[in-house]
Formats: structure tokens, sequence, C-alpha cells
């Protein structure tokens, strides 16, 4: 019967976001802390980046995958932020269909890429404290090369399914998406055609490619744990447990917010609130992790420091 109310309606071919409307008395406020989040990202990343690149010491699995989530942010925010800046500032809100199911495909694929290389980076970590004299002879070149390029791909082509069906979707309106950026949840809901199977496949994949590693990072660390309280030393726990510190706690703030945002029960949170929960994996971990791996690990902070103090970009 629904279907049949739907027949004659024209099917939309943009949307408006509605970003942050009901606070836009704060419109330049929120330019300018966005804007500086954004430059701070960008920016943080990618002197991660140049300075592993740069400094042949720091040519190790841990610094290769590290460049890898790096590059990931920038371009996950580069996805999301420059547009919000426009809803805020110049109030250009409208976004094409195809714009916004692209913007949709990116998101997911980097998130889920995320995911991925975090639960890679655990087993790199597992296998430098627990398999030591054996890491140099499991974790080789090739097999980082494989299993970054294996993350990117797999991500990307399952994320590809989803975008698939949501683009056989037709949307017949209201056109205003009440967000900042195009997820899922609001796509789905403005259609006017049968989700339940895009639904379906969109929460089997991203269970996946969210669980999966969630389960392979708490199993890696929970054997880390073990093997660090077996060390006699006081000191040689706090050595071991240090190189994976900067790692864990990026896990942390990135599964955190998931978790903050996509399992409160939208019945007890305003659509606001909820906005401001997705700002946090949007923006401010991809701004904060840089700055966790400049201040909580060793070689980085080794490397920046002789950067600025215009030594040559080597570890003493």
């Amino acid at each position: 019967m629904m279907n049949l109310s739907w027949e004659n309606q024209t099917a939309i071919v943009e949307f408006v976001l509605g970003g942050f409307s009901s606070i836009r008395q704060l419109n330049i406020f929120l330019f300018l802390m966005f804007f500086i989040f954004y430059i701070l990202t960008a920016c943080g990343n990618i002197l991660i980046v140049l300075i592993v690149l740069f400094n042949h010491h720091l040519h190790i699995p841990m610094y290769f995958f590290l460049v890898n989530l790096s590059f990931l942010e920038v371009w996950y925010t580069s996805n999301i932020v420059p547009k919000m800046l426009l809803i805020i500032i110049a109030e250009q809100k409208t976004i094409s269909v195809a714009g916004c199911l692209a913007q949709f495909y990116f998101f997911g694929s980097l998130a889920a890429t995320e995911c991925l290389l975090l639960a890679v980076m655990s087993y790199d970590c597992y296998l430098a404290i627990c398999q030591p004299l054996r890491y140099p002879i499991l974790m080789t070149g090739p097999l980082c090369i494989r299993l970054a390029a294996g993350s990117w791909l797999c991500c990307f082509l399952l994320t590809a399914i989803t975008m698939v069906l949501l683009s056989r979707l037709t949307f017949c309106g209201p056109s205003e998406i009440d967000h900042f950026f195009c997820d899922f949840s609001p796509l789905v809901h403005l259609s006017c055609t049968d989700t339940s199977l895009t639904e379906t496949i969109a929460y089997a994949t991203s269970s996946a490619v969210t669980l999966v590693p969630f389960f392979l990072i708490t199993a890696s660390y929970s054997c880390i744990l073990a093997a660090i309280l077996r060390i006699p030393s006081g000191m040689g726990r706090k050595k071991a447990f240090s190189t994976c510190s900067s790692h864990l706690t990026m896990v942390t703030v990135f599964y955190g917010t998931l978790i903050a945002t996509y399992l409160v029960p939208s019945a007890n949170s305003s659509q606001l609130l909820r906005k401001g929960s997705s700002l946090l994996y949007t923006i401010l971990t991809p701004m904060v992790n840089p700055i966790i791996y400049s201040l909580r690990n060793r070689d980085i902070h080794t490397a920046l420091k002789n950067c600025v103090s215009k030594k040559p970009c080597l570890l003493r």
C-alpha cells in the first residue's frame, strides 16, 4: 500500500545537509574551531608520514603501518570536513545524490580500513613482545605490504557492495538529511523503496570489519599483557609496555568514539548529541592520533626534536 502512494512521487536528485542549523548563532565559532582542527589533523598526520619516510631508522613494520594510518586519516577528514565547513559558513547545504553516495562510500571504506589497520598493528605488537626472537622472520617486508594492501582492498570492496545496493534505492523525499555528512542510516531513512536487503548486507559487512578486528585486538593485548606480567624486571615490563602504549591509546580512542556513537540508544539521545558524538571519530580521533604518537613514542619524539633543532632527521 505504501508503495502505491510513492508511485506518483518524483525521485529527488540532491539532498540538503542540515549541519548544525539548531545552533546557527555559533556558526563563526564552529567554523573557526573545525577549520583549526582540520589543519592540525592534516599537518600532524602529514608530518608523521614525512618523518617516517625520511628517517631510515624508522623503516620498520611498526612505522610502516603508522604511515598507512596517518595517510588514511588525512583522506578520512578531507572527505567530510571541507563540505561541513561550507555548510556552516556559506550555507552551501545541497549535495547531489551521487556526491552523497560517494562521500558515504569513502567514509565507510576508510573507517573500515582503519579498523583492520589497527588490528594489524596489534598483531605486530603481539609478535614484537610475545615472539621477539622470531619477529624479524615472521614480520617481513612482503608480509607487511600484503597486510596493509589487503586491509585497504578488502574494506573498499566490502563497502562497494553496500554502495551498489544504496545506488539502486529510490529517494523520493523529504530531501533533508539532519546530519553534517552522508551517513548510512540517514540515507536509508529517506528511501521510498524496500531497504531490508541493503540494511542486512550493510549490518553484516560493518560488523565483520569492526567486531572481528576488535576481537583480534583484544586477543592480542590479552597475550601481550600476560607476557609483560611474566617479565621479572620492572624496567623490562615498562619498556615492553611502552612499545605498544601509543597504539593501545589509539585503539581505545577510536573504538571508544565508535561505541559512543553507534551503541547509544537513539531513543535516549537527541540528534544534536548524536552529531556531537559523530564529531569524535570524524575530527577528534584523526587529530589526536599524531599527537599520541608524537608525545608517547620515543622514536618519533626524538626524530621530531632532531628535525626541529635543525639536526639530521636521524635517531641518536
